[in-house]
């Protein structure tokens, strides 16, 4: 090995071994951060309230190594994902380490310590958020993308527990009277709970990049239309949308009272159209929060969807086009205005999908 090449693998060495110290540090303040949520423990509050800064220099002086790497060897390929994937991921690290000093101070402003029931939720979402939080790390500093692409996901399957623990506090606020400070404030941690696992995702995506010089695959979206009846519109455009998208998103539809069957001329015409119709079938609306995994959108077809629908879970979006009357009769008007709907649709579906994926959607 030639000097250079030992220099170059001794400063690698280096930003390693700073990457492994602040990994440790930032998941101890979020162990204890939890532990000082749960215990309601003030004085452990404090201490990751003051441990926050020692993180902070220790990210500082990562991104100095990082830099001073890149003028003195003026890495290519694999050495330079890596370095830059560093400074992308040091970014994550100091956010994490904020929402543990966050939350930390919150419980030192806190009346008392939590309810039962949302003390149980925070613990269920701390866990999981350590849990992602650990597994990223550990995927990035053994350049493991696998394990990268395994952790990846793990902090939207909490969004239930999410929407509970809200729930819960809303109802501990209102049996007990808690001070607005208390409930505005849990909220906040419940939420920084959520952006730990959320940011610990980010680090999956960089270790892919580092290790095999490529992103994760484009996220794939759950789409879901709902009209009055599940026979017409919103048949349409479930199947413009699988037609069309079919890497981009998985769709569904329902109808708030269902008919027996579809719109006598729906088959034709889809048919008529290239659409295949052999899936589809009238089926009956489901509750939202009833869902899982959650819709990331759920389009309504029918002025009244809304209003059934109500308040939508935490990270599904609702959005409704208003598509007009719906056909009548069986004559040539019908015809007509079935091919009006299903080109407003696949105009609307079309505009979605560029929103959501780009305008390389497919």
């Amino acid at each position: 090995m030639s000097h250079y090449e030992e220099r170059l693998e001794q400063d690698l060495g280096e930003i390693r071994e700073s990457v492994g110290r602040v990994s440790e540090r930032v998941q101890e303040q979020v162990r204890l951060a939890c532990d000082a949520l749960l215990g309601h423990d003030v004085e452990l509050a404090n201490r990751v309230i003051l441990g926050d800064r020692r993180i902070n220099r220790e990210i500082r002086e990562l991104d100095r190594l990082c830099h001073a790497f890149v003028v003195r060897h003026l890495p290519s390929a694999g050495h330079l994902r890596y370095v830059s994937s560093v400074l992308r991921i040091d970014v994550a690290i100091e956010r994490i380490g904020d929402y543990a000093s966050t939350i930390a101070r919150q419980v030192v402003q806190f009346s008392g310590p939590p309810t039962k029931k949302v003390k149980a939720d925070s613990a269920i979402l701390g866990q999981s958020a350590r849990d992602t939080l650990t597994d990223a790390l550990r995927a990035f500093n053994e350049g493991d993308s696998e394990l990268a692409r395994e952790t990846f996901g793990h902090a939207e399957k909490t969004d239930h527990t999410f929407q509970k623990a809200v729930q819960d506090l809303v109802r501990a606020g209102e049996r007990e009277k808690r001070p607005l400070v208390d409930l505005l404030g849990m909220v906040q941690v419940l939420n920084l709970l959520k952006r730990v696992g959320e940011q610990a995702e980010n680090i999956c995506v960089e270790t892919v990049f580092t290790v095999e010089g490529r992103t994760l695959d484009p996220k794939v979206f759950r789409i879901h239309f709902v009209d009055r009846d599940n026979a017409c519109a919103s048949q349409i455009a479930e199947a413009f949308a699988r037609k069309a998208y079919p890497a981009s998103g998985r769709y569904s539809s329902s109808g708030l009272t269902p008919a027996r069957g579809l719109n006598p001329n729906l088959e034709a015409f889809l048919d008529r159209n290239g659409v295949d119709t052999r899936d589809l079938e009238p089926r009956l609306f489901q509750p939202l929060d009833e869902v899982s995994p959650h819709y990331h959108v759920v389009v309504g077809l029918d002025p009244e969807v809304a209003e059934a629908i109500g308040t939508p879970p935490f990270r599904t979006v609702f959005i409704q086009w208003d598509l007009g009357p719906r056909p009548e009769g069986d004559d040539e008007r019908t015809e007509e205005r079935l091919t009006e709907i299903y080109r407003d649709i696949g105009a609307r579906v079309r505009e979605l999908m560029e929103i959501l994926r780009g305008p390389d959607a497919d």
